[in-house]
């Protein structure tokens, strides 16, 4: 009896011990068998080097051999036992496997160099379960609250993050990047400026005169869209991030039926819900009247337009997640989850003070978390290498002055919303100040002045009604300005303004 109720447990520690003698994955032979054919022909670094480091040989001998081949290779150089003699003699690198015999060794093992891709591909593949075998040993240790207090959302975000990075890098920590890469790349972006219609190198806002200062929305960049409530913050973000989409969708149909959208525009909606975020973008494309829209008062045509366009747009690679008050972390990591499934080409957030810092951290003042959040979202930015634009609150100390016109000096909180962006972006509309000071009648005590001032007042009116100004305040790559915007209210639509304006320089 005592014999079959000990067997259970003689067999879980069986396979404990199994588990606990099995060896990280790995494949010395491709690795030698690589390195051989390296040294035989240099050509077959060609077969790997887009994907393939030092860093992912399991044997840590082989991947310094295989650096030292790759130095000489891309500095023009011959790599060959006799060329790398000196430095790996000189280095210790063999010391351990004995000597410039084991280069002899590496040579023997060499199969063929057309099969040097699959040899590279193998030694990848191995390192890639090696750190999924650490991520998982990280995951279930911080889950038994071994090495971490974190809440358990908190693992999730942090096991989604180390998957992340697995899954977008090639195992090669930041370095410093030679100069004539980052001006080939510089060069590629130029030319591409250069081919497009309106000569944007970035994505487009949908705003030409927009587009022709900043050369569209670029990767990495943060910018910051501010101004008072009703200035049209918020529809002047959409129309950008539906402009974005639409981009993305024709340069996906132009490449040929059923090909799908390369990337994504992201929405966060920390104010407003979904569904009123969709009512706006169907009411400027459609041209009927949120209003009208949300009473039901609209005819027949209005509402077939309504859902002619409504199909159009059910199309668009456009996603909203209207979570209140988000934390940076959650989305850090929706937005991580999004470019791995889908791609993701711009994050819009509206707007940053309605959302909270990452899980765990504890800011002295919310000027300290403002500053944190802008921090984040630059981060964000550059690590998905996407543009984000996120939009700003402004303080009421520009009602008190008679120029309501904005400054930098007015972003509510700021700490360093204006250090961290890349730009910053003022919505401005004259005709809203101007609307509530109409004169009134028992202001004056003659009709004769109550008549020559609501004269005056609806001069001024004509001269800036369905007008708007982003005001470019700030821009870290180019030039600062106005740009004069369209604005009609009843569909809470901006658009160009193609009007011609006297510019004092000309």
């Amino acid at each position: 009896m005592s014999m079959t109720q000990t067997q259970p447990a003689r067999q879980e520690e069986e396979t404990l011990l199994s588990l606990s003698l099995r060896h990280p994955p790995a494949n010395l032979e491709a690795e030698q068998a690589l390195l051989g054919a390296l040294l035989t022909n240099n050509r077959a670094y060609d077969r790997v080097s887009d994907f393939l480091t030092g860093a992912h040989f399991a044997n840590q001998v082989n991947g310094r051999i295989y650096d030292a081949i790759a130095r000489r290779i891309e500095n023009g150089q011959l790599a060959d036992p006799v060329t790398l003699r000196a430095e790996l003699e000189n280095s210790g690198i063999l010391n351990d496997v004995g000597g410039m015999v084991y280069l002899a060794k590496l040579l023997t093992s060499m199969v063929g160099i057309i099969n040097a891709g699959d040899y590279g591909r193998a030694i990848h593949d191995a390192w890639i379960r090696r750190q999924l075998i650490d991520i998982g040993e990280t995951v279930v240790n911080s889950a038994f609250g071994t090495i971490s207090d974190l809440s358990g959302p908190d693992q999730i975000a942090a096991g989604e993050e180390a998957l992340f990075r697995l899954a977008t890098e090639k195992g090669q920590d930041g370095g410093f990047v030679v100069f004539d890469r980052a001006l080939t790349d510089a060069i590629k972006t130029a030319e591409l400026a250069f081919r497009r219609e309106g000569h944007v190198s970035g994505l487009t806002s949908g705003l030409r005169d927009l587009d022709k200062k900043t050369g569209g929305l670029h990767p990495s960049d943060l910018m910051i869209l501010a101004g008072r409530p009703a200035m049209g913050k918020t529809a002047l973000a959409t129309k950008i991030a539906f402009s974005a989409a639409r981009a993305l969708m024709i340069e996906a149909e132009d490449k040929g039926p059923g090909v799908e959208p390369t990337g994504t525009v992201a929405i966060f909606s920390l104010e407003m819900s979904a569904e009123q975020l969709a009512t706006r973008i169907l009411s400027e494309q459609a041209e009927v009247s949120g209003e009208k829209i949300r009473r039901g008062d609209i005819g027949q045509k209005e509402f077939d337009r309504f859902v002619r366009v409504s199909r159009e747009l059910s199309r668009l690679p456009l996603v909203i997640d209207d979570t209140p008050a988000i934390s940076l972390s959650a989305m850090r990591t929706r937005c991580r989850r999004l470019k791995r499934t889908r791609g993701l080409s711009l994050v819009v957030v509206d707007y940053l003070q309605l959302m909270r810092p990452s899980v765990g951290t504890r800011p002295e003042s919310r000027v300290l978390e403002i500053s944190m959040i802008t921090q984040g979202l630059k981060a964000i930015a550059k690590e998905l290498e996407v543009p984000v634009i996120a939009l700003s609150q402004l303080s009421r100390q520009v009602e008190s002055r008679e120029d309501k016109r904005p400054m930098l000096s007015d972003l509510r909180e700021s700490g360093s919303i204006e250090q961290d962006a890349d730009s910053v972006m003022f919505v401005y509309r004259d005709e809203y100040y101007l609307q509530q000071r109409m004169p009134k009648e028992t202001a004056f005590d003659s009709m004769e002045k109550y008549g020559a001032a609501l004269d005056d007042w609806q001069r001024k009116m004509s001269l800036v009604h369905n007008k708007a100004e982003l005001i470019l305040e700030k821009q870290r790559h180019g030039p600062t300005g106005v740009v004069h915007l369209f604005f009609e209210g009843e569909f809470t639509r901006f658009a160009d303004l193609d009007v011609l304006h006297e510019d004092p320089h000309h």
